[in-house]
């Protein structure tokens, strides 16, 4: 049985193999926000438990079982989440961090019940994939908005932060998952996206901010 910060580790190390191919000891210190030497330690621990491959100066990869027990974290953390928003009333905004405590209560039952009760939701209310039973997470082929061009039009899918600010933002400027977006102009000087929501709504974007919506091309 893992440990909350053995799992923490696990779950911050499957996150930053998306976004990179390799992953080094220091990026996993960044990512925590601990030190250099305790995370050192902690990653020969659960080298050991062979969770992760580890080897000095080498990148460091979750092992088939290292990935599986992430998944089941992400999978509790996400399905928590979707529960919070559905059944609790609570803002997408502020799910984060009850999900972060919840996400560590070993009953494997209790997660299942929630599953049922949600009707087995396919992602979350950030529109991230929930893994199945056995941990395994459906790849996203998505692309950041601000990858598109002038006259594409695409379907508004998921978020790439979880940050409140993040989340507030989309909430002021009404985008819903699901919505359809038109690319109407990109400026060429700090590339602001002016967009068309579902035909309606016209909206302005700054580069950061379209980085972080997903979207799927309507082709």
């Amino acid at each position: 049985m893992m440990t909350l910060t053995e799992e923490n580790y696990l779950k911050a190390l499957f996150h930053l193999s998306l976004e990179n191919e390799e992953v080094s000891v220091l990026d996993l210190s960044k990512s925590l926000n601990i030190k250099m030497p305790t995370v050192n330690s902690m990653v020969k621990k659960l080298s050991s438990k062979e969770l992760i491959s580890y080897e000095k100066y080498k990148p460091l990869t979750l092992t088939q079982g290292g990935k599986r027990a992430a998944g089941l974290i992400i999978r509790k953390h996400r399905l928590v989440e979707m529960f919070l928003v559905e059944h609790l009333g609570f803002g997408w905004d502020e799910v984060h961090e009850i999900a972060e405590q919840i996400e560590h209560i070993k009953s494997q039952r209790f997660f299942d019940r929630i599953d049922q009760l949600l009707d087995f939701p396919k992602v979350d209310p950030h529109g991230s994939p929930i893994p199945d039973i056995n941990g395994e997470v459906a790849i996203q082929n998505y692309k950041k908005l601000e990858e598109c061009h002038e006259g594409q039009q695409a379907t508004f899918m998921s978020v790439g932060s979880s940050q409140d600010s993040f989340l507030k933002l989309i909430d002021k400027l009404n985008l819903k998952l699901g919505d359809k977006i038109k690319v109407l102009e990109i400026q060429d000087f700090d590339k602001t996206m002016r967009v068309l929501v579902n035909n309606n709504s016209e909206q302005t974007l700054s580069q950061l901010g379209a980085t972080k919506i997903l979207v799927k091309l309507n082709v």
